[in-house]
């Protein structure tokens, strides 16, 4: 990731630090994509990141600046890949992590978190309610600033350096796929978007003979905070009172960064999409059982926006597209004990009886 330092905008005794993010494999479609009658996907495999998520481009940049600010603490909020991202950094500076964890996080992740050492606290309903999460934000923006530091959110609104090391995904999809045509992202806050959309573009400002892609905003339906006003031509984002959808990670009531993905979006030529939980959880089967891909939840609500895509022809079934794959199955144990519930294992008493499963 740091080979794209001076993309960054702030680098002046900013030393690297690093567990090995970035430079994440692009991965051809097998099953999912010809199944589909789509030529050319492809999944950005997020998974393979240190902790697991996207969020370690997050982290390195993020906790290089509280390095270089001499600060002692990183206070920050989450509902899962964040706090591990942040934990594992904040661990390898010296540093303590405390995190505020959204309400219902995973007990995977929340475990994560732990065993990086960092301390948390669930905030009822913060994360749910949006009235909650505004307060619990103000909270801790007060904290941040008696200890001397900054609220550490993979927004732009309350991190935005940090949030310059998620745009070196699109340097190396410029860089492994110049063709590409789409590319879907899930949204929460819309951080992710965003910062997909900005760093196509700040590409395109050095290549300026690049086509950027166009960037999708994909949200679960129980979070329609920005996809739906998207699609809809509508200008900026709105909270909503309460998040229903149960994809952890993508449970965020407010707007947070959602007014500048819908104009980031806009202006590369994507568009938004909503999409049931339910679907998201088969696509999130299929993805392991068809592509050998084990997701979390959120790693497949990109996904399963592109049936859709493809009805109303916003994408060509030849056009180069790429899904982003947020985050590594085994942090989410809930969606995992439902991906195998009903299945059993065989128990076996003699080894004849074993081979007979076999002929």
């Amino acid at each position: 990731m740091w080979k794209y330092k001076d993309f960054f905008s702030s680098t002046v005794g900013l030393e690297k630090l690093t567990l090995g993010e970035g430079y994440t494999p692009l991965i051809k479609s097998k099953w999912i994509g010809p199944s589909l009658g789509l030529e050319n996907l492809y999944f950005k495999l997020e998974t393979v990141n240190p902790t697991g998520s996207y969020k370690d481009r997050f982290a390195s940049l993020a906790l290089a600046n509280i390095r270089r600010r001499k600060g002692k603490i990183c206070l920050a909020t989450s509902s899962g890949n964040t706090g591990a991202a942040l934990a594992a950094y904040a661990a390898a500076l010296g540093i303590p992590c405390k995190v505020a964890i959204v309400d219902g996080a995973p007990y995977g992740k929340l475990r994560q978190m732990q065993i990086y050492g960092a301390d948390l606290f669930m905030v009822k309903d913060f994360g749910i309610d949006g009235q909650v999460t505004s307060d619990t934000f103000d909270t801790l923006s007060k904290i941040a600033v008696e200890n001397a530091t900054e609220i550490q959110v993979s927004a732009y609104e309350y991190s935005a350096l940090g949030m310059e090391g998620v745009e070196t995904i699109s340097f190396e999809i410029s860089e492994d796929l110049p063709s590409v045509k789409h590319v879907f992202a899930p949204a929460g806050g819309g951080g992710l978007t965003l910062a997909i959309a900005k760093g196509f573009e700040k590409w395109k400002d050095k290549h300026p003979n690049v086509i950027s892609p166009k960037v999708h905003c994909v949200q679960p339906t129980g979070n329609n905070t920005i996809a739906g006003n998207l699609r809809n031509g509508i200008l900026e984002a709105q909270s909503i009172e309460k998040s229903t959808t149960k994809i952890s990670g993508l449970q965020v009531a407010n707007v947070i960064d959602g007014h500048q993905t819908i104009a980031a979006c806009r202006l590369s030529g994507g568009t938004g999409f909503l999409v049931d939980d339910a679907s998201v959880y088969r696509y999130q089967r299929l993805l392991a059982t068809k592509e050998g891909i084990y997701t979390e939840p959120a790693g497949a609500v990109a996904l399963t926006a592109l049936t859709e895509a493809l009805d109303h022809q916003t994408i060509l079934k030849k056009d180069p597209t790429i899904v982003i794959i947020t985050g590594s199955g085994f942090k989410d144990n809930e969606s995992s004990d439902q991906m195998v519930s009903g299945l059993s294992i065989k128990k076996i008493t003699d080894l004849t009886t074993l081979a007979s499963y076999f002929n």
